[in-house]
């Protein structure tokens, strides 16, 4: 579609936001009841659990109402959020009923400051929003399912808390190496939570992926605790940015803590299927050694292929052969990692740290840094959703 919100409005939506962020949590919940009451058959769509379906819809109002004026990055963003839609039985009449919900909560809680100029802006960047999240989801019904059936065809063990799963999709799942899918299980409806692909693209279509169970994970849980071979589940679309630039020969270096190590896992396995390392490192940190649930897939792989370096580091274990310390203190130890592609994977709070080692005292450009962490990012029906 052509257009984009006007940029002359943006310092109003981003001043309204400023000025509304001490009430957010109790304006996300009072667009819910308008929304429920004005709709009620749209409950439906959502889980039983609201709670991450408030901070959801909070970091996308952040996200649409804070970008305005950047129209081509926002609209890659909404056209993703308008395909994963699909999966939850959004229908185009929803978007209406949400852009009112949304307009009459943020009117209350702005109180007077909520002006005719104001809803406005609001008005045109939802409207435009919506409509650019239409159009992709019609775009994508063209070529590709809402979601895929899958079932469960091995389930591994790795500990107490982690499982290594592979499913089989009933029909092919594009991908690139690195991105992740949401999946639902048939025990919680309606949740979905993200994880990412653990290997390269295979020719029978199947994929892998590494679990933890959180506390109060009601998706991871019943994936490391409940799920057996045979089980059915949901996956939907794949998506991310944690994929490599194009297919020419580099050097590459990927760091990943606890499960973040699934995407990494691979990135590598898909360099090495197209020969396309001249050489890569690979930092896998954790607190203990039994936290290295893959040391030993990746260690084989070092053994097969000599630009394949493996370096796995523990904080709390001093049992422990290899290298010692936070990842970030570890990878200073190794030189300068300017002339690579950097890829970072895990928990926010260990790829923030990392990040801002590795592009201020490591020489890293922060244009060859890509990193991706899956907290928080849970599933469900969110028409504007946080990355």
């Amino acid at each position: 579609m052509s257009g984009s919100p006007d940029p002359s409005r943006a310092d109003l939506l981003r001043g309204s936001l400023e000025a509304v962020a001490p009430a957010a949590h109790d304006l996300v919940s009072h667009f819910y009841a308008l929304l429920f009451l004005r709709r009620p058959d749209l409950r439906a769509l959502f889980p039983p659990a609201m709670d991450h379906q408030r901070d959801r819809l909070l970091a996308a109002l952040l996200r649409v109402g804070g970008s305005s004026d950047e129209p081509h990055e926002l609209r890659r963003y909404l056209r993703g959020l308008g395909r994963d839609h699909r999966k939850y039985g959004v229908l185009d009449e929803h978007y209406d009923a949400v852009g009112s919900a949304l307009i009459g909560a943020l009117a209350r809680y702005l109180g007077e400051r909520w002006t005719p100029e104001l809803q406005a802006a609001w008005v045109e960047v939802y409207t435009w929003a919506a409509a650019v999240m239409i159009e992709a989801a019609a775009d994508d019904a063209e070529d590709a399912p809402a979601w895929w059936d899958a079932v469960i065809t091995a389930h591994e063990p790795r500990g107490r808390d982690i499982a290594v799963i592979t499913v089989e999709p009933d029909r092919p799942l594009p991908y690139h190496p690195g991105q992740h899918v949401t999946v639902e299980t048939p025990w919680w409806p309606r949740v979905w939570r993200h994880y990412s692909i653990a290997n390269a693209p295979r020719v029978d279509g199947r994929l892998e992926l590494h679990v933890r169970a959180v506390p109060a994970g009601w998706v991871s849980s019943a994936l490391v605790h409940r799920a057996r071979v045979g089980d059915r589940i949901r996956l939907g679309p794949a998506r991310g940015g944690l994929v490599l630039r194009g297919e020419t020969l580099r050097r590459t270096l990927c760091v990943a803590y606890g499960t973040g190590l699934a995407p990494i896992k691979a990135l590598v396995e898909h360099m090495a299927q197209r020969q396309l390392a001249h050489r890569a490192h690979v930092f896998i940190g954790a607190k203990y050694r039994a936290d290295l649930y893959d040391l030993g897939a990746l260690s084989a792989m070092a053994d097969v292929y000599p630009w394949l370096n493996v370096i796995p580091a523990v904080t709390h274990d001093r049992s422990f052969a290899g290298d010692q310390g936070a990842l970030p203190d570890v990878l200073a130890r190794y030189g300068d990692w300017a002339d690579h592609d950097v890829f970072v994977s895990g928990s926010a709070a260990l790829v923030q740290a990392t990040a801002h080692r590795l592009t201020g005292e490591l020489g890293v450009a922060p244009q060859r840094l890509r990193t991706e962490s899956l907290d928080g990012a849970a599933g469900g029906t969110v028409l504007l959703r946080g990355r």
